[in-house]
């Protein structure tokens, strides 16, 4: 079998497989934007300083365990760091930016 053929197989198979799994794939998407969604509003919500999760789902009219879930993704690539606490509450706060000299 040729390379061109080989080529032609594998782009035929890749064509079908986009189809057959397009409504998962367009599921996922939407998925990623409602996150990506919440994500910014939680960000906005704690430029104005350290927050505790309940603060945070209320200011962003979230359910906590919804916020506390993304709170955690987010702590988990460094978006977020925790800062101390208040009260049996962890408080949040967006990492400080280093300025460049």
């Amino acid at each position: 079998m040729s390379d061109k053929q080989t080529k032609k197989e594998k782009m035929q198979i890749l064509k079908e497989l986009r189809e057959q799994y397009a409504d998962s794939v367009a599921k996922t998407q939407a998925h990623l934007k409602e996150q990506q969604s919440a994500r910014r509003l939680l960000k906005k919500a704690m430029k104005t300083g350290p927050m505790t999760v309940p603060e945070i789902a209320e200011a962003v009219n979230l359910p906590s365990d919804e916020v506390l879930w993304h709170i955690v993704a987010m702590k988990k690539y460094d978006l977020v760091t925790e800062v101390g606490q208040d009260g049996e509450y962890y408080k949040y706060a967006l990492p400080v930016k280093e300025k460049k000299s």
